[in-house]
């Protein structure tokens, strides 16, 4: 059988041996009778809830055959890298097995009236064409389709020559869609059970982050507080890192609550039971660093009356963190780096080598790049302890953490004074909205302590905070109320969205009642977008 057709130069060589290909276009007299059409129902019936169209695909090779009479059918997909996805092939054919990836392209059918006098490619493996032929196959039509990105090519084998004519195109291309629709049904049913999967895991890591929470909070003084998505951020990274011994360095300004999340991967991981050192290294002269952080034998130096541990030791087990770690002399740098590496120091003025069962958590409020550039911190330390680092983002950055903060705070101090915690007033609220905090959740507490001494007890108001918000360095000249208004109305609308416009929750986070929630959105004249 020959069949003269135009193949598009672009894709094909005209000397190639693709010249007698069939355009995908090309009509032929289709064999379309009801039974015809009962089939194709019956094929959609049992593609329809399939997840893998390999495990049905004899059955649909067994219906296709009253479509369209075969012995065996085949199937393969490939990427747009043209990387095989998935083969399929009648279930029972000995011959079939093995991969017989199909080379008609995408957009070309074709007719083959004898596999052993045609040498027109159908099968990629020559192999597997000449296993084909030896079992007696000797007539093929192949047609392609699409399953959203994916080259579905689908291949009806048959034992005797010339089985196939140009009329059983319309069948073919229609058992081709039939299963092109499933394959799409496939991937639409995998990207789901991603999208499950990821949902599904960030759910549990919320749900870790929040039970670590309020743990650390019922057993140490140090309670986790805030909504922002840039601080839930930072506490999830920490979840994650908190199961490994992984080296850890906090970034961000001076006060923006890195101890905090140090404690909290400490309470997270499974040293939670061990100890937690902290050092600043900021807050010692370099000699002293020295023997704080690797201890001293007796005589080590003049006043050396006993031998001492030092932080390394006293953290065995545990977390030793080291804060301000940019502050750290060069000396002191090249031997903590020697514990880095090979988990091992010496006391000063000793010779024993002891062994450092510790994880380091680090911290700093410089770049530690510049650092490194500038000569005064080691480039190989620092690469030893950025190996995870997560950066804190300063107070300006997460309004919505400020009231949510202030409640905490004012809770605390309340206790500490022994009365009821003292309240926020409207214009306290925006002036604690409205300033830029440049010294971050501890300015904030210090801050909110005053107020409250200040306050005796009472409703803080804006004066009690001292902020100076229009003349202050933190805040631009000129910062009237329309200022902490728009701030005001940003916050809300933010933190609005967030709850997904639930208001009885979004009310709880910014510490007002409904009512003036209610207020505010009237005022502000805030409306639920369509894709809130």
């Amino acid at each position: 059988m020959t069949i003269a057709v135009d193949t598009p130069t672009n894709d094909f060589d005209q000397s190639q041996a693709f010249h007698a290909l069939l355009p995908a276009g090309t009509r032929g007299l289709a064999r379309e009778d009801a039974g015809d059409f009962d089939s194709s129902a019956e094929l959609l019936q049992t593609i329809g809830d399939v997840l893998d169209i390999r495990t049905v695909f004899s059955r649909v090779s067994e219906i296709a055959n009253r479509m369209l009479p075969h012995d065996a059918m085949v199937m393969s997909s490939t990427d747009k890298n043209g990387n095989v996805v998935r083969e399929a092939s009648t279930r029972g054919v000995p011959e079939l097995s093995g991969a017989l990836r199909l080379t008609v392209p995408t957009g070309y059918e074709i007719i083959i009236d004898d596999l052993s006098t045609d040498a027109r490619p159908l099968i990629e493996s020559p192999h597997a064409r000449a296993r084909l032929i030896r079992a007696g196959y000797r007539s093929a039509l192949s047609v392609g389709a699409h399953a959203r990105d994916q080259a579905i090519r689908v291949a009806l084998l048959a034992k005797q020559p010339r089985a196939f004519h140009s009329w059983d195109l319309p069948a073919a291309r229609r058992i081709a869609n039939h299963i092109a629709l499933a394959v799409s049904h496939e991937r639409l049913a995998e990207a789901a059970q991603r999208l499950a999967e990821t949902q599904a895991r960030a759910e549990c890591l919320e749900a870790r982050v929040q039970v670590l929470a309020e743990e650390l909070g019922s057993k140490t003084s140090i309670r986790i507080v805030g909504d922002s998505i840039q601080w839930r951020d930072v506490l999830k990274r920490a979840t994650r890192v908190a199961a490994t011994d992984t080296t850890v360095l906090l970034t961000g300004e001076s006060g923006t609550g890195k101890e905090v999340v140090a404690r909290f991967i400490h309470r997270a991981s499974r040293r939670s039971k061990s100890p937690f050192v902290a050092l600043n290294c900021a807050a010692l002269p370099e000699q002293l660093l020295e023997s704080e952080l690797f201890g001293y034998e007796r005589g080590a130096f003049t006043s050396a009356h006993q031998t001492k541990p030092g932080q390394i030791e006293l953290a065995s087990g545990g977390v030793l963190f080291l804060d301000e770690v940019s502050e750290m002399s060069l000396s002191a740098q090249a031997k903590f780096l020697r514990v880095l590496q090979e988990r091992e120091f010496q006391r000063l003025g000793g010779t024993r080598t002891l062994k450092a069962n510790i994880r380091v958590v680090a911290a700093t409020n410089r770049d530690l790049r510049k650092a490194v550039q500038r000569g005064t911190f080691r480039e190989d330390l620092f690469y030893r302890l950025q190996v995870f680092d997560i950066q804190i983002a300063p107070l300006r950055d997460r309004p919505e953490d400020l009231l949510p903060l202030s409640h905490m705070f004012l809770d605390e101090i309340a206790r500490s004074f022994g009365r009821p915690p003292a309240g926020l007033s409207e214009d306290a609220r925006a002036a604690v909205l409205g300033y830029r905090w440049p010294g971050n959740v501890r300015e904030l507490r210090n801050a909110l302590e005053r107020a409250a001494i200040l306050c005796e007890g009472g409703l803080i108001q804006a004066e009690h905070l001292g902020l100076q918000l229009a003349a202050g360095p933190s805040s631009p000249a000129g910062t009237d109320s329309t200022d902490l208004a728009n701030l005001e109305s940003r916050t809300i609308a933010n933190i609005l969205r967030e709850c997904h416009w639930n208001k009885a929750k979004a009310a709880k986070r910014l510490g007002v009642t409904r009512t003036k929630l209610y207020h505010r959105i009237k005022k502000y004249g805030l409306n639920r977008s369509p894709v809130a």
